[in-house]
């Protein structure tokens, strides 16, 4: 096409671009010279001759020419035109020239977004089969309007420009007010002038991130670094750290205000390392004494910040495990200090669980339920709970103790019965439990307390019991509770045949009119032993006593019965005392206690001797079994001591009390000594048959290992119950190759005996 068509056009069209870029926008274009523009470049684009003149812009080919002359002409007036602003601005700095690179900015890429549009037919014919020919300089009018800003002005302006910004972001951390907006939309442009050179409609952070986030993260690492620095040094720590975290807070408001979402990470990174990596020693070694003066605000917030850091967090919880488990152990030195040799197992659990809820507290407040603290926590009270003046003596202690917490909770009348939510204490007991090491101590005096509990019929609350159950099988398995179920069991069971024999016995022994109720109890399920003594059963109970196995050799043969009178009780009425109320007193004995009071039906006095030879009882039981009679003075002792040869033993008919129930089954202390020395004993026999089992079992299905590794084994497969001994192990090794289970061969290995 020839130059004079090409000058026709451009004077045409250059009255557009002036009235865009050069004039007052605001007055727009009419429709007839958008279309009058518009016509102008579709007639040159789509005109048959090819132009004589190589644009630099466009290949070689005639039909690529087309086009290419109007594009070289708005070039050119692009480079024009911003040279005149260029200039311009050249007479500004600071705040002035962010304004004025503003309203240039503004106006400019407004105006090519007009131009984009009236140079529509160019931009999707010229422009795009340009690009298509791999002409990555050519671009549509809007990305070239960008291209042309960042040569002829941005590139000479951005490092005053930049440094202006960031003058202005100083200002604002000092104090000072700003007008975000100007910073907002200076960054704005940044990002906008970031152009990806294979696709002009994607934006590229490039220039963002050279000409603006490198300055500025340098520039915010040296304001920080020099005043933290200052501050810390004359500031307490606890100032410093509500200034670091208001610190931290501004900076993260900033990039939500004006910079670019890409920015906040590697923001936030140079903040944290400045105000607390350079710090962290020193705050760090002030957390201990925050701790001992229970600031929680100030230890979330030193947690907190910390917690932005690699490893910051971990000398805290070094130090909250060793100071929590001293706290624990002070607590309970406190308590023994105070109670001497009457410890309570509530004052001993409760203590336990004060210092556990103290520290649970904190470390979900000021710590967040974070899991490494929580689990110092646990560490922590795990060994202070295991490990304490009390366990001294015996490492089995603690479990012992909250055994006997749970008997006094759960049976009727309990020490704990006043409280009402009995979940939540359950929920306490549990608390404690986790942190017991020895919990197969703890099981074997629950079950027999719960047997106690169970044949007495002293529990407080069937449901509460069984709730007790399923919490300690969530924690340790069925296996662990397997034998406490079936004691439920068989009171179920015994409690269904009562009815059954009742009937039974009233038309084999119509004259017995005694409340006789019995529980049939299975031998491996049940902590209970055989009785240590002989015994007469007195005349009133022997027809039940004799009947009693006929009936149950109905329902299962060959099923053998032991009676264990000692775990027997039963009630009295008594009527004789004077000045009794009409109602008479009740007397809750032991089975032998009964068999000591039926004869003062026939007699008043009986010899030591003479109560010997009816009940059958050996000395130390039946001197147990008069203890509390004597004590509560419904026997009165005549010319010798207690148990002693010759003495007598009188019916008290002056015998008095308020009570119209009266409970003589009292368990005298020597007994619950004997009971606790038995418990331990049995508590060692279980271990080496557990230890000996998982050895066989292992072996079994390893049959060769080496002496460590069946070692390690034996102790991880045990380890849920309690923690065993390596010498322990060993000897159950030894037992277990001399039983020929097991045979050593090649010196540290062992091999399984079919």
């Amino acid at each position: 096409m020839s130059q004079d068509s090409l000058n026709q056009t451009w004077s045409i069209v250059q009255v557009g671009i002036d009235k865009i870029l050069a004039k007052n926008l605001e007055e727009g274009l009419t429709s007839e010279l958008y279309m009058k523009i518009y016509t102008a470049i579709y007639q040159f684009c789509t005109a048959a001759q090819p132009s004589t003149h190589v644009s630099p812009h466009s290949s070689a080919r005639g039909a690529q020419l087309l086009g290419a002359d109007l594009y070289d002409k708005l070039i050119e007036y692009l480079n024009q035109h911003l040279n005149k602003i260029r200039a311009e601005g050249e007479q500004y700095s600071e705040e002035a020239l962010i304004k004025y690179y503003i309203r240039m900015w503004n106006r400019y890429t407004t105006g090519a977004r007009y131009l984009n549009h009236i140079f529509e037919y160019l931009n999707r014919h010229w422009v795009r089969r340009e690009r298509d020919e791999g002409r990555r300089t050519v671009y549509d009018v809007n990305t070239l309007c960008l291209v042309k800003w960042r040569s002829e002005v941005f590139d000479h302006t951005q490092a005053r420009l930049t440094q202006a910004v960031l003058h202005m972001i100083e200002n604002q951390r000092n104090g000072e007010t700003i007008d975000i907006f100007t910073i907002r939309f200076v960054i704005a442009s940044y990002v906008s002038l970031g152009l990806d050179e294979h696709d002009s409609r994607k934006v590229s952070l490039s220039v963002y991130k050279q000409y603006f986030e490198v300055p500025f993260i340098t520039c915010t690492e040296e304001y920080y670094d020099k005043e933290s620095a200052t501050f810390i040094s004359e500031n307490s720590t606890v100032e410093y750290l509500k200034k670091a975290e208001s610190r931290l807070k501004e900076e993260a408001e900033r990039v939500h205000s004006y910079l670019h979402q890409s920015t906040d990470k590697l923001l936030m990174r140079t903040c944290e390392t400045s105000l607390i990596g350079n710090h962290a020693k020193l705050l760090q070694d002030q957390f201990l004494n925050l701790l001992e003066a229970d600031r929680q605000d100030d230890l979330k917030r030193m947690t907190e910040l910390l917690a932005h850091i690699p490893d910051g967090l971990v000398p805290l919880r070094a130090t909250f495990e060793t100071y929590v488990r001293q706290q624990g152990l002070d607590a309970v030195v406190k308590l023994d200090s105070t109670v001497g040799d009457t410890l309570e197992p509530k004052a001993y659990v409760d203590t336990l669980l004060e210092v556990y809820r103290q520290y649970s507290h904190l470390v979900k407040y000021s710590f967040g339920s974070d899991a490494d603290f929580v689990k110092t926590l646990d560490n922590a009270c795990r060994e202070f709970i295991n490990r304490n003046q009390v366990t001294k003596n015996s490492l089995s202690k603690s479990p012992e103790l909250l055994a006997r917490y749970c008997d006094l909770f759960l049976k009727k009348s309990g020490k704990a019965a006043e409280d009402t939510d009995v979940e939540a204490k359950l929920t306490d007991i549990m608390t404690i439990f986790k942190f017991i090491d020895d919990k197969d101590v703890f099981n074997t005096y629950y079950s027999r307390m719960l047997s106690r509990r169970l044949v007495g019929g002293t529990s407080a609350s069937e449901d509460a019991e069984s709730s007790m159950i399923s919490k300690l099988q969530e924690v340790c398995g069925t296996d662990y509770t397997l034998k406490l179920q079936s004691m439920f069991t068989d009171i179920r069971t015994s409690q269904d045949m009562q009815p059954e024999f009742r009937e039974y016995l009233s038309q084999e022994s119509p004259e017995t009119s005694i409340d006789f109720s019995i529980l049939v109890l299975s031998a491996n399920h049940w902590p209970l032993s055989p009785p240590d003594t002989t015994f007469n059963v007195p005349d009133e109970l022997v027809k039940p006593y004799q009947l009693f196995p006929k009936f149950y050799d109905t329902k299962h043969e060959s099923r053998k019965l032991n009676w264990l009178w000692q775990h027997s009780k039963g009630e009295l009425k008594v009527n004789y005392a004077k000045g009794v109320s009409r109602v008479g007193h009740t007397f809750q004995v032991s089975t032998y206690q009964m068999a000591i009071l039926l004869p003062f039906n026939r007699a008043d006095s009986y010899s030591y001797e003479q109560l010997h030879q009816i009940t059958g009882l050996t000395r130390d039981v039946l001197v147990g079994s008069l203890t509390p009679l004597v004590k509560a003075r419904v026997l009165t002792l005549e010319g010798g001591t207690l148990g002693g040869p010759g003495t007598k033993y009188t019916l008290n008919m002056d015998f008095k009390n308020k009570k119209v129930r009266i409970n003589l089954n009292v368990p005298i202390r020597s007994e619950q000594r004997q009971e606790t020395e038995a418990t331990n004993k049995t508590i060692d026999e279980d271990r080496k048959m557990l230890m000996q089992s998982v050895i066989v079992r292992i072996m079994k299905a390893r049959k060769v290992l080496k002496h460590v590794v069946l070692v390690q084994e034996t102790i991880a497969q045990i380890k849920t119950r309690f923690t065993p001994k390596i010498p322990e192990i060993k000897k159950c090794i030894d037992f277990l190759i001399e039983k020929e289970y097991i045979e050593r061969i090649e010196g540290d290995k062992y091999a399984y005996l079919a």
